[in-house]
């Protein structure tokens, strides 16, 4: 399996994903921000696409719920927020979509505390990168559990 980036520095971890869509950046960008669409890869739920919007997730199945703010964003490219519950360290994500070709290249930035699972975080994204895909396919799947056990191990075996 082919893993993104991680390192660790004295803030914490930094992780970057790389996803490659044959679909158009305003496809993908539709999918990353419309509630019906990311419901199909991400979770139920609402964002306000603003700087400082609010953020709304409930992931099915684990019970974890966000409600937490936006912090970066820039229409059709750039959407990040904190993706942590509430009263817990901040977990940021980063959304950086852009043209490449015919299609669009989803770059995904995480920031995560020194004693956060990296590997378990990575694997979790990669497991939703590939739900973002279907979803972008017209085949909207569960979550790959067993894809999510594989990264996690690529993943461990990196830090």
């Amino acid at each position: 399996m082919e893993t993104g980036q991680v390192e660790r520095g004295a803030e914490g971890w930094r992780a970057t994903l790389i996803c490659a869509l044959p679909q158009s950046t305003g496809s993908v960008w539709d999918t990353l921000t419309k509630p019906a669409l990311f419901s199909k890869w991400l979770a139920q739920g609402t964002i306000e696409l603003q700087q400082g919007g609010t953020v709304n997730l409930e992931f099915e199945g684990s019970g974890t719920v966000i409600e937490r703010s936006v912090t970066e964003y820039d229409e059709g490219s750039l959407l990040a927020f904190n993706w942590s519950r509430s009263g817990e360290p901040g977990r940021m994500v980063r959304l950086l979509l852009s043209p490449a070709g015919t299609g669009s290249l989803l770059e995904v930035s995480l920031t995560l505390p020194d004693d956060e699972d990296i590997a378990k975080h990575c694997a979790g994204w990669e497991a939703h990168l590939a739900m973002l895909q279907a979803a972008l396919d017209g085949v909207p799947m569960e979550f790959p559990f067993e894809l999510f056990m594989q990264a996690r191990e690529a993943y461990s075996g990196l830090i």
